[in-house]
């Protein structure tokens, strides 16, 4: 396997990301190893907080709460994805995988010897986090779920259904970032695969996307400066190293032909008898998950009787839009369980 490693020059005086990098050498599958990194920061006796992030950022995302975290006296690990920040990035888009990606994170995981890990999950962040919970259940103490989900489409969707969004995906025309905002943004509840293709399509399908701008239209509650757009930007010296970015958006299952389906329903079995802690912290203009705390709240042992709260505002990453009142709550779990 191809990877490409990102010039540490590009990640010097990044705006609110003064962390010192720290990296673990995995296997990468195909017989060779590949670099992660992550932050690690706040005290060594502190309850351990893991922040995992989506797609298409890095832990930058959590740069403001790895401070305020910190501040409370918790130790804040924020990992890369592969394909992202500072790990390392696979050259061809068919070396990403939903499954690698949890393999690589498991990896990177037990190397370090993780222990009682208060897990913050947001985006792919929860797909893959999730999946490290329900696979190494005495590793974690409690869990936070903000904006993601462990997804498992439903297997009666119609055969009308998965032809449209086959078709939609193979020969359509790749629809303009305005279109693939729209539709993500007027996402019908009823049908989520149909919109979700935009996005799958877009990324899959643009050869160099502004990674920067489409998180910057993706918080509400903040305008990121021209200096943060830029440290998003970091990562990618040139569209070659966005593959990762690219790829993972159709990783997403929404069809139950996809390949984690049993994956994610063996996951599903271990929380449905999950009764450590469980929070969930979703904003209530996410158009990704909306109401997507719902099945947690639902299924989950340790989510039932307990308050969660609705933030108001922050958009998709709420790590930028509300990330006082994030690291708030978590700070609070933590002390309260």
């Amino acid at each position: 396997m191809k990877c490409l490693r990102t010039p540490d020059e590009r990640f010097a005086n990044l705006p609110g990301y003064p962390y010192r990098p720290h990296y673990t050498e995995v296997p990468d599958g195909d017989g060779g190893t590949l670099r992660i990194h992550h932050v690690d920061e706040g005290p060594r006796e502190g309850e351990l907080v893991l922040c995992m992030h989506g797609q298409p950022t890095w832990s930058y995302l959590y740069r403001h709460v790895i401070g305020d975290l910190t501040g409370r006296g918790l130790r804040v690990v924020a990992p890369d994805l592969v394909g992202y920040g500072r790990s390392d990035k696979p050259a061809r888009r068919e070396d990403y995988s939903y499954q690698r990606q949890v393999d690589w994170l498991t990896a990177w995981l037990v190397q370090n010897d993780f222990r009682r890990i208060t897990l913050v999950a947001q985006d792919w962040g929860g797909l893959i986090g999730l999946r490290l919970v329900a696979e190494n259940p005495d590793r974690f103490a409690r869990v936070v779920a903000a904006n993601t989900g462990l997804l498992v489409p439903d297997r009666s969707i119609s055969d009308d259904r998965i032809a449209w969004v086959r078709d939609f995906r193979d020969s359509q025309p790749t629809p303009t970032l305005a279109e693939m905002v729209q539709a993500v943004a007027s996402m019908d509840p009823r049908q989520p695969e149909r919109s979700f293709a935009y996005w799958q399509k877009w990324w899959w399908e643009t050869e160099d996307p502004p990674v920067g701008l489409v998180i910057a239209g993706m918080i509400d509650g903040r305008t990121l400066t021209p200096g943060e757009v830029a440290a998003y930007e970091a990562p990618f010296p040139d569209a070659s190293f966005k593959m990762g970015c690219r790829s993972m958006p159709s990783h997403v299952p929404t069809l139950p032909t996809d390949p984690s389906l049993a994956a994610n329903e063996a996951a599903w079995k271990v929380l449905d008898a999950w009764d450590k802690p469980f929070l969930c912290a979703f904003t209530d203009n996410d158009p990704a998950f909306r109401n997507g705390e719902l099945p947690f709240i639902a299924r989950v042992p340790g989510a039932q009787g307990r308050a969660h709260p609705k933030i108001q505002g922050g958009g998709h990453f709420l790590q930028e839009g509300r990330s006082r009142e994030l690291a708030s709550i978590i700070a609070d779990f933590v002390a309260g369980s």
